[in-house]
């Protein structure tokens, strides 16, 4: 089985845990918390009857961010041709995980079965992720 989606707006990578320090706890910060439920509603938009997928995982991630306004037309012409990536936040290592965690027990029963995975950030006129996991 495959699926593949797109989420459409800023793109939110996973947030370090944090501690109230009157209670002690740890939570997750709301960002991310908002984020992973997006990126599930998106999700199911899409797939509104989709099954838990039990084999193993393989999950290819484009992430496009939003070319800054002040870039000259020639950068522009090259980020868009994709010669130029980007190097500013957010990481692809926490983009990777914010979509891992949205994702576990909700279209796959746990994130050990990803045996693969491809991130890659693009620069795009529009903020988006497209997101590919297939069963393999």
């Amino acid at each position: 089985m495959n699926y593949e989606f797109e989420v459409v707006g800023e793109i939110v990578g996973k947030e370090r845990p944090r501690v109230n320090m009157y209670t002690g706890r740890v939570y997750t910060p709301n960002k991310t918390k908002d984020y992973e439920a997006l990126i599930q509603q998106y999700f199911k938009l899409k797939y509104p009857k989709h099954e838990l997928l039990t084999g193993r995982i393989y999950i290819d991630i484009i992430a496009y961010l939003k070319i800054p306004t002040s870039t000259s037309k020639l950068k522009k012409m090259q980020m868009l041709e994709n010669i130029l990536s980007p190097t500013k936040k957010p990481d692809v290592d926490n983009i990777a995980k914010s979509i891992l965690d949205a994702l576990n027990g909700f279209v796959f029963k746990d994130d050990n079965q990803v045996s693969k995975i491809s991130v890659e950030k693009r620069y795009g006129l529009d903020e988006k992720i497209i997101v590919k996991v297939n069963e393999y």
